[in-house]
């Protein structure tokens, strides 16, 4: 028997492959699924089945594709009510691979049909849990994401998770290693641990919705508590993953169309095609294509797509690195966007060497935002979370998060000169291409974030605040 962890740090997502005796399962695939098929291949063992926790939200599974390709059937839980062919596993409902078996565990909480994969090994010993987005290390599922779906309110479905956790997964012997579905940095949990592996023992002492003195109620109002707004795509990708979606070969074959400048051009007059430029911001800020919107490859790439661009159905031309073209392809496909219509040939370099217009983002250093700012008439704009703000911020700063952009840039002055930051430079410069399409130019950058700037010595900084000072900022 053998578990591999296969995890994709940009998406905090794990999947996983598990081989006993020539045959396999996957669990929770990755939209991209060649190199599952490729190891398959290589491991000369047969796809018996993909197992699916439940109907992701963050991300775009690869079930629908991956059974195509190898014939495996795809295995949901109790409840699931896919628009395509699958099994609907009952509770504790067994399935052999080679000579071990995934029990299944209908553990409703985070969404209804959401199902923990127990697996027994070659003795009929509990060896370990599967446990998707019921279960973190340090955490639990959040249960606000599928509440209208079925009809109740987080409350309800808190409540449903606290019977799952103790029913079904605390009554696990201790040495059980619990493998879940993300870690931290995933918006489907609140307090997730970066380890991705640990037991039910550990859980049991290190997880605080696990205390074993914890009543109903209060597990209800500590889950529920702080509770960020989901990302507006996160419902897009949970209907693609329960309806189905077009084969990642096709979206590879449409996005990757070079296109010369011209017909890039008439490419995003015609189509209302948004420009996603892709390169680090330290490229980005020197010159780029008018009107383009900058969320780095190398950075929270595809969450922040989904938090900045939230139509999965919205038209993309790309600008990117030479050669990281169909990398980008795929890394928006994990989160539904499939709808790229090409990329500029020759990346920025060949717009900028026809002569084309550029548009430059105003980026100082530490050093010299240290020298400009004064206290008392500068405007300093602090794109982080709450969280990072009320730990510590520059003195009298105002606290604007960018997941939020869109409510608050209709209130900037035009005419009013701020300063803008981040953490260390990738947020902040998203939201100095959004402000410019939309045609704001009076602010500028600070390269390298709140990480350099409390270093300077001249610039004061505030510790924690009361939250609604943050909100009054």
């Amino acid at each position: 028997m053998n578990i591999e962890q296969i995890y994709t740090g940009c998406l905090a997502q794990g999947a996983y492959y598990i081989t006993s005796n020539g045959e396999a399962a996957i669990i929770d695939p990755l939209r991209e699924v060649q190199p599952y098929l490729d190891r398959l291949k290589k491991d000369d063992v047969k796809l018996k089945y993909v197992f699916e926790t439940h109907f992701h939200a963050d991300f775009v599974s690869g079930h629908l594709d991956l059974s195509k390709k190898t014939g495996a059937p795809i295995v949901y839980g109790k409840t699931a009510q896919p628009k395509f062919e699958a099994i609907i596993a009952e509770d504790k409902q067994e399935f052999k691979i080679g000579n071990i078996t995934i029990k299944a565990l209908h553990t409703p909480g985070h969404t209804m049909e959401s199902t923990t994969y127990l697996l027994l090994d070659e003795n009929g010993k509990e060896n370990a849990i599967f446990s998707g987005d019921t279960l973190f290390i340090g955490d639990v599922g959040r249960p606000d994401l599928a509440q209208k779906a079925a009809d109740m309110t987080q409350e309800d479905l808190a409540g449903i998770l606290y019977h799952s956790l103790r029913n079904k997964i605390m009554v696990l012997p201790d040495e059980t290693t619990v493998y879940p579905a993300h870690g931290a940095g995933s918006a489907c949990g609140k307090n997730m641990s970066k380890e991705t592996v640990s037991t039910i023992g550990e859980q049991k002492k290190l997880n605080y919705a696990l205390r074993a003195d914890m009543t109903e109620k209060e597990f209800i109002q500590e889950v529920t508590d702080g509770l960020l707004p989901a990302p507006a795509y996160f419902g897009m990708n949970v209907a693609m993953n329960k309806k189905g979606y077009d084969s990642l070969d096709d979206v590879m074959k449409k996005g990757k169309q070079p296109l010369e400048i011209d017909a890039f051009q008439v490419a995003a007059e015609e189509s209302g095609a948004l420009i996603l430029d892709t390169r680090s911001p330290k490229e980005f800020y020197k010159g780029f294509v008018p009107q383009s919107i900058n969320i780095g490859i190398d950075g929270g790439f595809a969450p922040w797509v989904g938090a900045m661009i939230r139509d999965t159905n919205q038209a993309i031309l790309l600008v990117t690195d030479k050669g990281r073209e169909e990398e980008t392809i795929i890394r928006l496909s994990r989160v539904g966007f499939d709808n790229v219509l090409g990329y500029l040939n020759g990346s920025f370099e060949a717009w900028k060497s026809a002569g084309k217009e550029v548009d430059k983002v105003d980026r100082i250093s530490p050093k010299e935002f240290a020298q400009k700012f004064d206290k008392e008439k500068s405007k300093v704009i602090d794109v982080r979370k709450e969280g990072e703000y009320s730990a510590q911020h520059v003195d009298e700063a105002y606290l604007r998060p960018l997941s939020n952009i869109n409510d608050w840039v209709k209130d900037i002055n035009p005419n009013e000169h701020f300063f803008m930051h981040c953490a260390g430079g990738y947020r902040s410069m998203i939201a100095a291409s959004i402000l410019q399409a939309r045609g704001y130019h009076n602010f500028t950058e600070i390269d390298g974030g709140f990480g350099q700037i409390k270093k300077q010595e001249s610039v004061p900084t505030s510790d924690f605040v009361c939250q609604s000072k943050m909100l009054s900022k």
